[in-house]
């Protein structure tokens, strides 16, 4: 086979800007160069890791001058770890460049007639703000550039933390991440240590066998705390010694489950949860209002900021209390509860069926009596007949995934017509696409982004319509 030629180092080129996915940007003749980690004015030598015609990608070979605005990272694994890839940037210049991106993708993907945009609403905390996090256990750590330099044998490889991005099988060992309360670390280190200390295997990601798979850790503001083990083997004894030990060490967990996940992949939707100590759920709170949050339920994973967000959502839906609402892929039903004692009806649907379960018993547990949850695909449940059923809302409330919505829904949606559509989501790009298809019948009144992930390129914007 012919081998293949040799990318280059380019020297000193300036990074001008950043880019999608978090990453930076510099241009060299007519070629533009994605490069994870830069900063705008960083002089900088780029190796080139791939090549096509018209861009590159590479990674920062040696800085030059790095720019003034950056500020030292926060974590000893920011570079590798992929998870915040914005810590060297100051927090306000990041909601800037989130401004940005909101308006560069209504403006270049939309492009519709647009209100003024609102100032980004920023997070107060930057750091320990995710209720959720989930670490991975694995046989073979992921050694950094430094480590495999360093000439230093590594013969236990056992890691419990994050999978490389784009690495299936790649898991870096982490001592403390940032993004959560502390409490989220100690257990972390406990069960890697008290595993090691018994010689329990942990997972082979690769051979699929091994006892200390996965945990999930959620923290939520009234204090509750859940824990999920999930084991990689059906070995009972050490599955209850792990288990008692967890709970004789930390008595502040208030719901303490375990899964045993024998097949191929981590996710335990289709899992058996079994309550080894406490509840089955934490409760997280909001105005008043208390949200079940069970293993397998979606929650905001920013309950600080999701309640900014649900805040906007409400103020831009403009209900005086006779409206009936449909609230599209509704979740657990978080947006649909929050508005319902501002009008007359809330209809949620949503394609999960644990989802609508978690909905439901949030509307009884609040005396809720104004709610109706439905569950199935959107496209399929979302159509004529059902709005001829359960008639026509006055006001929309959409919150799809990154894939946006499916063109069967916004042909429901414009058929039906409410007087208002008020659309959240967590991908301006493909909210952007979206929203040039209901221009037919609609006209955007009201921009707001939202940072609901500091230290990250990922941006919340809601968008409010109103029939033209």
């Amino acid at each position: 086979m012919r081998k293949k030629k040799a990318l280059p180092i380019l020297e000193n080129i300036e990074i001008t800007d950043f880019a999608a996915e978090g990453k930076s940007i510099a241009r060299v003749d007519d070629m533009v160069i994605f490069i994870p980690y830069g900063a705008p004015g960083d002089i900088a030598d780029v190796k080139i890791d791939k090549k096509k015609r018209n861009y590159a990608e590479g990674h920062i070979h040696e800085m030059k001058s790095p720019s003034g605005m950056r500020v030292k990272p926060v974590c000893e694994h920011f570079g590798v770890c992929g998870g915040c890839k914005w810590q060297h940037i100051p927090y306000s210049k990041q909601i800037e460049f989130k401004q940005q991106q909101v308006c560069d993708a209504l403006t270049r993907i939309a492009k519709i007639e647009l209100p003024e945009i609102s100032p980004i609403k920023g997070a107060n905390d930057i750091w320990c703000y995710r209720n959720k996090l989930e670490y991975t256990f694995s046989n073979k750590s992921w050694l950094t550039y430094e480590q495999m330099r360093s000439g230093e044998e590594f013969p236990n490889r056992n890691a419990a933390g994050f999978h490389i991005p784009g690495a299936f099988d790649k898991v870096l060992d982490i001592k403390k991440c940032h993004l959560q309360d502390d409490i989220s670390n100690r257990i972390r280190l406990f069960i890697k240590d008290y595993a090691l200390e018994k010689g329990y295997s942990f997972y082979d990601l690769r051979e699929q066998h091994g006892l200390m798979r996965t945990i999930m850790v959620r923290v939520v503001s009234t204090g509750e705390i859940m824990l999920v083990v999930v084991f990689g083997e059906d070995n009972r004894s050490a599955i209850d010694d792990v288990m008692a030990a967890v709970k004789s060490s930390f008595p502040e967990i208030t719901s303490l489950l375990y899964v045993v996940n024998l097949k191929a992949n981590d996710t335990i939707g289709d899992q058996n949860i079994i309550t080894y100590s406490g509840r089955d759920y934490i409760e997280e709170e909001m105005e008043g209002l208390r949200f079940r949050i069970g293993a397998k339920s979606f929650y905001q994973t920013n309950s600080l900021q999701a309640y900014e967000l649900y805040k906007v959502v409400r103020d831009f839906a403009e209900l005086k209390g006779n409206e009936l609402v449909y609230d599209l892929y509704t979740g657990t039903g978080t947006i649909a509860n929050f508005v319902a004692r501002n009008c007359k009806q809330v209809i949620g649907i949503e394609y999960v069926p644990e989802a609508i379960d978690d909905a439901k018993i949030n509307s009884e547990v609040n005396g809720i009596g104004n709610t109706l949850f439905y569950a199935g695909d959107m496209k399929d449940v979302l159509n004529d007949n059902f709005v001829a059923e359960h008639g026509v809302p006055n006001v929309m409330i959409v919150d799809p995934p990154r894939a946006g919505m499916h063109e069967d829904v916004v042909k429901v949606i414009l058929n039906a017509s409410p007087k208002r559509i008020v659309y959240v989501s967590c991908n301006p790009a493909t909210q952007a696409r979206d929203l040039s298809m209901l221009d037919a019948k609609y006209r955007a009144v009201k921009v707001q982004p939202v940072d609901m992930f500091p230290h990250t390129h990922h941006v919340e914007n809601v968008v409010a319509l109103e029939l033209r």
